[in-house]
């Protein structure tokens, strides 16, 4: 039996190997050259952002974590540096990496899910900023205020990147993109846990890609902006709390998952809601945390063991189970799939915490093909 402890190890491991390519290319800034781009080569100008955003947004809680020791804590630190080596080359006019927050659309996107980082790590990097980069980032986050974000999930993009301008330091930001993100999504819950992507509800994994983490971690952040807040926080984390839930029922005894909706391409990153419940503790108490971490080791390891999931060079591939690119929708470029580090937002919790240091347990599914009589499942109500 491997122990929670050798799991952790195999997760810091694989997010390190997925990481590696992305933040050593910007070390030497050459990401923009290394980068492969002959997969959808017209969404080259948005891939350095997307792959360094993303990947980013899902090492946050690791870089963020006091008190490691040995080896972990080199790692750590190092990484560390990357990343804000990394910012550097991003924001940098002069750098051959300096990555695209101006052009319209996409690069909003890419710029949230990095703005996302900076509110999941804000002593590790937000903090940790010179000066002339944090101004230098402030202008670039600003930059993106003139896509004007779809009335969907895009909201919430928006909403954190001013988030992002607040915690850097910016008087200027605008709190009303923050409070229309808030109340538009108020306004979709589709019930059980679920918001639509708008007002329509769409069977995907866009809860879990966006929508339920940025909720979650805006409310948090601003819980004390206005008294609407806090009640709508009781709101969203009683939400949030269930659709932890339905996203643990959802992983299958061998580790695969329903194959349903868009972006499918970004894997296991479809499970970065269930892993932000398990960092921030918020999993309802039928939910054990070490069945998540066994049930979310298992799709990282069926994902990871298909030939194909990387190329040669180490670089992400197109596709859920190896190279499949048929899978992959006209917007997504290999650096779109980088948000498939949001799965391994646990490696924020210290290693003597419980996710890690309890026994092996079965999860949801398991019980359930195993004939353990379980409990039975309820909708969420008057939420």
């Amino acid at each position: 039996m491997v122990s929670g402890l050798e799991q952790r190890k195999y997760w810091l491991d694989t997010m390190l190997q997925i990481g590696e390519p992305v933040l050593s290319a910007l070390e030497a800034r050459k990401l923009n050259e290394r980068l492969p781009i002959e997969f959808h080569p017209d969404r080259a100008e948005y891939a350095c952002l997307e792959a360094f955003g993303r990947l980013v947004c899902g090492m946050a809680p690791w870089l963020e974590l006091e008190g490691l020791q040995g080896e972990e804590e080199e790692l750590r630190a190092r990484y560390e540096r990357l990343v804000l080596e990394g910012i550097d080359a991003a924001v940098d006019p002069e750098s051959p990496d300096y990555m695209n927050f101006s052009g319209e659309g996409q690069p909003l996107v890419d710029a949230a899910f990095l703005a996302h980082a900076l509110i999941r790590a804000p002593r590790a990097i937000a903090a940790q900023l010179p000066d002339r980069v944090r101004e230098r980032l402030i202008a670039e986050f600003r930059r993106t205020r003139r896509t004007v974000p779809f009335k969907n999930n895009w909201l919430l993009f928006s909403a954190m990147v001013e988030a992002a301008l607040d915690l850097l330091g910016d008087k200027d930001y605008d709190r009303m993109r923050i409070d229309m993100a808030l109340h538009f999504h108020m306004e979709w819950y589709k019930g059980d846990g679920m918001y639509g992507d708008g007002k329509d509800f769409h069977w995907d994994y866009y809860n879990s890609f966006v929508i339920q983490p940025m909720l979650v971690d805006l409310i948090v952040r601003f819980r004390q902006a206005s008294p609407v807040y806090g009640e709508m926080e009781k709101i969203i984390l009683a939400r949030a709390k269930r659709y932890a839930s339905v996203q643990e029922h959802m992983i299958a005894p061998d580790g695969i998952y329903p194959y349903i909706g868009r972006s499918i391409t970004y894997r296991f990153g479809a499970f970065q809601h269930l892993a932000q419940a398990s960092l921030q503790h918020f999993l309802e108490e039928k939910i054990a945390p070490a069945q998540v971490r066994c049930a979310l080791t298992a799709v990282i390891r069926r994902i990871m063991e298909a030939p194909g999931t990387l190329d040669e060079q180490g670089w992400l591939a197109p596709g859920l189970y190896g190279y499949q690119p048929n899978l992959a929708e006209g917007y997504i470029s290999v650096g779109s799939l980088y948000l498939c580090s949001t799965v391994f937002l646990p490696l924020g919790l210290p290693p003597e915490d419980s996710f890690w240091t309890d026994d092996d347990a079965r999860w949801t599914s398991m019980k359930i093909a195993a004939g353990e009589n379980v409990g039975m499942d309820f909708a969420l109500q008057g939420f």
